[in-house]
């Protein structure tokens, strides 16, 4: 039986504050272990949190950006449970009072918008790190804990069960990180934990209109695992059902290497933790006017800088959308834009060689050494017919080996394009003359053999001709 697949995601993203949550430590990511730590952060008796204003502010701000409302009231709570990483016994948490609720993300999934509810945003700290002995807590001899990121603040956006495939949850995922990156509030590092989702998976016949048992998928934490993980969820719970069972609300783990969740425990409700208001923390109220002027700081976000790159500038939206994706590169076409009027070259370049470079080496676009203004210079080059397309790679290979600019690179090794009419018809009737067979070939009809010839051509020029200008020559040679 076919199956509606009802996925609902928790977002967990470290916020990028200086500071942790409720003390002075250190936020920042590693360290020696258990280094960034102090009586508050580790829970010791008596020690007292004070809340870092920078969480709230960028709380709020992830909830503009989200289309969320600000709440004025705020409190915290305790949420109880035990757990290694967890010295406290408690996670200072929001469950009743949230700072933001009721947005939304637009994602375009096949080419189709679709609105994607967030139902709210809260403040909460992160938790210690388990270090294990072995790959996983299942096959170690023994666990060590690292306090490091005890207290670095996170913030957790819960989104409504709208999404309805993996692949839709995976978009989403990617315009948050898009979202999150443009306005500064994480570094969305998911390989260091700090952009990270638990996935709501649950199925029913399409004529159900109540939901399924749902499976948590704990800690999702690459854009591939949070498809793969679902592909396999949503195909677990089919499989359970088609063969007259039951499907179970548990919390699963997910393990990348085989490709599979496995049960972790029953799922917990609210009641389970026992929550109750944090009584050392006093309730704050996030006024009006503060609200206002964050919202003034706000960037152009990533949806504005798609219309204005497909509207002023004619990009494609699939180009566009892959240009502003990340910010980094966003920032990197915006910056080449200064010196070119060229956004398809532009956007060429940064989706093409330099992505495939940037991909074979396994870094991302702020560790790109070649300027933008650089690139641009060479795109402009190419423009004035100063230098072919073909020989432009050339000058991108040698720009990455010597840093060199575009321009004397082209001096120094020769480069300048043939475009001189004179010296190219007398290459184009030599090639004519040593390949009679491939020119009576293409007067017979042979379009194949033109290329041939142009080629040629090249060769001979060392690449350095105008390929436009040649197989006009060429034509008018051979008509």
């Amino acid at each position: 039986m076919k199956y509606e697949t009802i996925i609902g995601l928790e977002t967990h993203v470290e916020l990028k504050t200086a500071t942790k949550c409720f003390c002075s430590c250190p936020a920042e990511f590693g360290g020696e272990p258990n280094t960034h730590t102090c009586p508050t952060c580790t829970g010791m008796p008596g020690a007292l949190p004070v809340l870092n204003k920078k969480v709230v502010e960028f709380a709020i701000k992830t909830g503009l950006a989200l289309n969320c409302e600000i709440q004025r009231y705020n409190r915290f709570d305790r949420k109880n449970y035990f757990y290694p990483d967890l010295p406290k016994g408690y996670q200072i948490s929001q469950l009743f009072l949230p700072i933001c609720r009721g947005g939304y993300v637009d994602i375009e999934v096949d080419g189709t918008v679709k609105r994607i509810g967030i139902t709210r945003i809260h403040i909460e700290e992160d938790a210690g790190k388990l270090v294990h002995s072995g790959a996983s807590i299942s096959d170690s001899d023994f666990s060590v804990v690292d306090y490091n990121r005890s207290s670095v603040p996170l913030i957790e956006i819960v989104s409504e069960p709208d999404l309805r495939s993996p692949q839709e949850a995976r978009v989403f995922m990617e315009k948050l990180r898009s979202i999150l990156e443009y306005i500064g509030v994480s570094d969305c590092k998911m390989q260091e934990g700090s952009l990270r989702c638990d996935a709501n998976v649950s199925i029913r016949p399409p004529e159900q209109k109540e939901f399924g048992a749902r499976s948590e998928i704990k800690n999702l934490n690459s854009f591939r695992s949070v498809q793969r993980g679902i592909e396999y969820e949503e195909a677990r719970q089919a499989a359970v059902l088609d063969e007259g069972g039951r499907v179970v609300q548990e919390t699963r783990t997910w393990d990348e290497e085989r490709g599979v969740t496995h049960s972790m425990r029953s799922k917990e409700e609210a009641h389970d933790y026992r929550y109750f208001p944090d009584p050392d923390l006093v309730p704050f109220v996030a006024e009006a006017e503060w609200v206002a002027k964050i919202a003034e700081t706000m960037p152009e976000l990533p949806d504005a800088r798609k219309e204005r790159l497909t509207g002023r500038l004619g990009l494609s939206a699939y180009d566009a959308s892959g240009v502003i994706a990340r910010l980094a590169t966003a920032d990197y076409f915006d910056e080449a834009m200064k010196h070119t009027g060229d956004a398809k070259s532009v956007a060429n370049w940064i989706l093409g060689d330099i992505s495939a470079w940037l991909n074979g080496n396994n870094l991302e676009m702020r560790d790109f050494p070649i300027p933008a203004e650089n690139v641009a210079a060479m795109i402009n080059l190419v423009n004035k017919g100063v230098l072919s397309s073909k020989l432009a790679k050339t000058v991108f290979e040698e720009m990455l080996k010597s840093g060199k600019a575009p321009a004397e690179i082209v001096r120094e090794k020769g480069l300048e394009q043939i475009s001189d009419a004179g010296a190219l018809a007398l290459a184009v009737e030599k090639i004519i003359t040593a390949n009679p067979k491939s020119a009576e070939d293409y007067k017979a009809g042979k379009d194949k053999a033109l290329g041939f010839l142009v080629g040629q051509v090249m060769k001979e020029t060392k690449g350095r001709a105008n390929p436009e200008m040649i197989n006009k020559l060429l034509r008018e040679k051979l008509s």
